[in-house]
C-alpha cells in the first residue's frame, strides 16, 4: 500500500515539474507584458511592480496591431474551414467508394506530406505574380490550403476506416442523399478527427512567418508574425511592447485549445484505442 502510494506521489511530483516548466515561459511573458522596458531590464525575471495595461493600449493603437490581429483570424479562418471542409469531404469519398483510380489518388495526396510546398517558393511567387494575386490575404489562403490538406485528408482517411457503415446504410433507407448521410451522420461523429486536423492547422497558419514574408507586401495586410517585426528597431527594441504583443497573439491559441481539447485528445489517442 505504502509503495503504491509513493508511485502515485512521484508520478504527480514528475506531472507538476513538467506543468510548470512548460507554464513557466508563458508566466514569464504576461509578466514582462505589464512592465516598462527599463523594469524588464533591470528584472527580467521577477513580478512586475503594477498591473499596468497602457503596454496593451499601445501596442494596440500605436503599431497597428489590431489590423494585423484581423488579418490573421481572416487568414487562419478561411484556410482552416476550407481545409476541414474540403478534405473531409475527399477523405470520406475516398474511405467509403470503391473506384479505379481510388488508391492513386490517395497516393497523389500522400505526396503532399512527403514534398514540402516551401520548395516550389519561386514558381508559387511567380503564378501568384502572374495572377495578380502578390500582396493579398487570397494568396496565403490559397498557400496554406494547398499544404495542409494533404496531412487533413491523412487523418481523416484513417478515421473514416474506423468507423462502421451500418449508420450510413441505415440513413440511405431512410431516404438520405449522400450529402446528407455526410452532413447528419458521419460529420457528429468526426467531432474527435475535426478538433485534431483544426488546432494543428491553425497553430500552424497562425503562427507562420515564411509565407506573409514572401508574399505580403503591404504593413496593413500583414499577420501577426509579420507585424511583430515593426518591434524591432535597428538600435534599440520595444521589449514590453512586444511581450504585450505576444501575449495577445497567444490568447486566441490558449481560448481555441481550452474549448476543443477533450476533442483533440480523443482524437490523438482513438488510433491506439481501435
Amino acid at each position: 500500500m505504502k509503495t503504491s502510494r509513493w508511485g502515485q506521489g512521484a508520478k504527480y511530483a514528475v506531472l507538476i515539474f513538467f506543468a510548470i516548466l512548460f507554464l513557466y515561459p508563458i508566466l514569464l511573458m504576461i509578466f514582462n507584458s505589464f512592465k516598462s522596458n527599463i523594469e524588464i531590464f533591470r528584472s527580467p525575471l521577477g513580478l512586475p511592480s503594477a498591473l499596468d495595461f497602457q503596454n496593451y493600449i499601445d501596442v494596440w493603437e500605436k503599431v497597428n496591431f489590431s489590423g494585423y490581429v484581423w488579418n490573421s483570424i481572416y487568414v487562419s479562418a478561411a484556410s482552416v474551414f476550407v481545409i476541414l471542409f474540403v478534405s473531409s469531404l475527399a477523405a470520406y469519398y475516398l474511405a467509403r467508394y470503391s473506384f479505379k483510380w481510388n488508391t492513386y489518388i490517395l497516393f497523389f495526396f500522400m505526396l503532399g506530406l512527403m514534398l514540402p510546398m516551401k520548395l516550389a517558393i519561386i514558381p508559387l511567387y511567380l503564378i501568384f505574380m502572374n495572377l495578380g494575386l502578390l500582396d493579398t490575404l487570397t494568396s496565403l489562403v490559397i498557400v496554406y490550403v494547398a499544404g495542409n490538406i494533404p496531412f487533413a485528408v491523412f487523418v481523416f482517411y484513417g478515421f473514416f476506416k474506423t468507423l462502421p457503415k451500418d449508420l450510413e446504410q441505415s440513413a440511405r433507407l431512410d431516404g438520405c442523399n449522400e450529402f446528407q448521410v455526410y452532413y447528419k451522420i458521419v460529420l457528429p461523429l468526426m467531432k474527435p478527427a475535426v478538433a485534431t486536423v483544426g488546432i494543428v492547422n491553425l497553430i500552424g497558419v497562425w503562427n507562420d512567418f515564411f509565407y506573409p514574408l514572401i508574399f505580403i507586401r503591404s504593413d496593413e495586410l500583414r499577420t501577426i508574425p509579420l507585424g511583430m517585426l515593426t518591434l524591432f528597431g535597428e538600435y534599440d527594441t520595444q521589449w514590453n511592447l512586444l511581450f504585450a504583443g505576444l501575449t495577445i497573439s497567444s490568447l486566441p491559441m490558449i481560448i481555441a485549445f481550452l474549448f476543443a481539447s477533450k476533442q483533440f485528445i480523443e482524437g490523438l489517442t482513438s488510433g491506439a484505442l481501435k
